[in-house]
């Protein structure tokens, strides 16, 4: 099991990045909206599945009243993190 903290994890949001527990709600609607505008066929088929798991996470913080992504408990915001590869499997991208 990795010591990674996914909520610390830097993620891009506008024009830099932040840690993914940091994330508003508008910042999670806005990046599930960007990736499935590039959601096509072949290779960038693939994004669509991301694009949902982040009007997934839209949603329930939407649902928990959340404000950030933190709001949601890490257990949870945790399983969004790893669903979205803020954290990837192995818990590293190299």
């Amino acid at each position: 099991m990795s010591d990674v903290d996914p909520l610390a994890q830097p993620v891009y949001a506008e024009n830099d990045y932040k840690p993914f527990g940091d994330f508003t709600l508008a910042e999670v609607q806005a990046r599930a909206a960007e990736l499935s505008t590039a959601t096509g066929w072949g290779p960038t088929a693939r994004v669509g599945g991301v694009a949902r798991g982040w009007a997934d996470l839209g949603r329930a913080m939407s649902a928990a009243g959340a404000t950030v992504v933190r709001d949601l408990g890490g257990e949870e915001a945790g399983a969004y993190a790893r669903r979205l590869w803020v954290v990837p499997p192995g818990g590293s991208l190299l």
